[in-house]
Parts: structure tokens; sequence; C-alpha cells
């Protein structure tokens, strides 16, 4: 049965153009990484997406390796978005990753590019993506391929809209320059790495972002969790990704006594401010004019909710974001 929406899901979000385009992204997007089709099942999926919908999120991101087995996130999300309005929503996918076995199963040639998306819509039952990326750069195939592979799929109707991720700013500049020069579609969005422990990109990408009128939308906003307060006491919570997926191990590389001690500063800053760590965190990367959204994951409906409430307050004072860089140094 068609899900009938929240009236008032507009008044709820704020949206951000992509960079110098005409395309406008809620602050935040939900993504399914390791979620819906991996270690959350369609019943989730299925809450998580329509909840996240009426509160206004009208981005919902994918990949052809998502999911367990890979793929299987586009299955389970492609049932559930069939049953929203598809002219209100940007769906986004992404090949560059090992999909299948040979020389053509992963990377950037115009051979896995193209055979990948049709094998995403397939698994989606959508007809087009409004955003296709490139998830990786390719060392070893001339860019030239490679966005002329996803020039391709806009040509076909496939997508809309162009996007890389993981390309450092250098790269990003080449993409750019060879889609201008022959008049090919524009990288419109890029997705990276990034997030208050991981401030990689303000070097190169968003300066270079930010002269070729490209937005940002970063992954792992919130550290895969460790920027959020379920960490900070240093047990593993029963449900969480860690307990389910990665295991001990993963907690005690990732958050050391030291880093804790870091971690539960930020925690405080955020109290005094009235938020959560997780939703101090998102308003710090949204910051920037150049991240056009934070791209979130959920395993349930009740921390998307927390999550965007993160709109609330967006304003850093001189003195926060100083004790920010003091802590967590770009």
């Amino acid at each position: 049965m068609a899900h009938s929406p929240a009236p008032d899901r507009y008044d709820r979000m704020t949206y951000r153009r992509c960079g110098r385009s005409g395309l406008r992204l809620p602050l935040i997007s939900l993504g399914a990484w390791e979620t819906f089709g991996g270690y959350r099942g369609e019943d989730v999926a299925r809450e998580c997406l329509l909840g996240a919908f009426d509160l206004g999120i009208t981005h919902f991101d994918l990949a052809n390796n998502y999911g367990t087995p890979p793929g299987n996130a586009e299955v389970v999300c492609g049932r559930v978005i069939r049953d929203l309005p598809r002219d209100e929503i940007i769906v986004s996918s992404k090949a560059g990753y090992a999909m299948w076995p040979g020389p053509y199963g992963e990377w950037g040639s115009r051979k896995y590019l193209i055979a990948s998306c049709d094998q995403s819509l397939k698994r989606t039952g959508l007809d087009y993506f409004d955003i296709f990326y490139s998830h990786r750069f390719d060392p070893d195939t001339p860019l030239e391929e490679t966005m002329g592979a996803l020039n391709t799929l806009v040509e076909q109707g496939k997508a809309l809209y162009v996007g890389v991720s993981n390309y450092s700013g250098a790269a990003t500049n080449e993409a750019v320059g060879i889609v201008r020069a022959r008049g090919w579609a524009n990288v419109t969005i890029h997705q990276p790495y990034y997030n208050l422990l991981g401030r990689g990109i303000e070097r190169d990408l968003v300066p270079e972002a930010r002269r070729l009128g490209i937005g940002i939308i970063p992954f792992c906003p919130l550290a895969s969790g460790m920027l959020t307060d379920k960490y900070l006491g240093g047990d593993i919570p029963a449900k969480s990704r860690a307990a389910e997926k990665w295991g001990e191990p993963w907690v005690k590389d990732n958050l050391a006594p030291g880093r804790l001690v870091k971690l539960e500063a930020l925690n405080a800053m955020a109290n005094r401010r009235g938020q959560t760590l997780a939703q101090m965190s998102l308003a710090w990367l949204l910051r920037l004019p150049e991240i056009t959204s934070a791209l979130i994951g959920a395993s349930s409906l009740s921390q998307i909710r927390e999550n965007v409430k993160a709109l609330d307050n967006l304003a850093f004072s001189n003195d926060e974001l100083a004790e920010i860089d003091a802590l967590f140094p770009a």
C-alpha cells in the first residue's frame, strides 16, 4: 500500500543548493551502507525510509556493493522507495568497488560502470537514478573513460546528475576539467569521508569544490558512531553496529583512552549547547557552505529523528570552533 506522506514534511526540513547547480538537497540525507539489507531487514528499512520522508528527507543514497550480500541494499530499499512519490525524491547509487569476478567487475572502466548501473536499476526497480557516482578514483583507467561513461549514462536517461566519491581535490579538479572541455555532464557533487575526527578534505577538496561550484555530501559524518554518546562509557551497546558487525577489537582500536577523554570534552560542549554529541557533530559539518548535506546512516527511526534535531542549532561561536580545533585539529 502506498505511503501517505506527512503534509507538513517540507516545513520540517531545510534544503541547500548543491554547488552552483539547480539541485537542492535536504541538510540531512539518509544512506544504506551497512544497515538496510545488511544487518537490518526490510521492516526496519521501511520504517526508516518512510519516516525520514515524513521529516522532509528527500535524498536516499545507495551503492551497488551495499548490503549483505552486496547489492541487497538496493533490492530492499528499492521495494520501499517505490511506495514514495518518485518525482519528490532523489535516489543515488554508485559503482567502483568489487561486484563480480574477473577484470570487469570493479574500478572505473566504461564496461564496468555502465553494466553496474544497469544492474543497480534492475535491483531497485527504478527507471533512472537522480545521481550516479564513480565510487572511487581508478588510477589505471584514463579519467576521460570514467567520466565519459558517466556522461553516457546521462545521455541514455539512466542518470540525471553525475557525482564522484573518494576522489582527491586534484582528481576532482581534473575530472571537472575533462567534462567541461568536452561539454559532458558536469560533476555536480562529491561524496567524501568527512567528520570531526577526519578533517583531511579541508586541505584540498573543500577549496577545490568552492572554486569549481561542486556540492559536498560527507559520508560517515558521525565516524561510524564514535561521534555519538553510545561508546563514551567504553562499553559496546547490544544492538549497535560494533556489537553486531565489528566487535570489541573495533572499539579498542578506535576508542583509545586518550581519544575518549577528548570525546568527553566534545560531549560536554554539546550539552552546553543543548545538543547531543551526534547533533553537534552534524551541525559542525554543516557550518561550511560547501557542505550540501550530511549523509547519515541509521538503524531506527528514532535515530533519524534525533539527528534531524541537529538543525535546531547550527550556529557556532568562535570560541566553540577554537575549542574543537584544539581537540581535533584539521
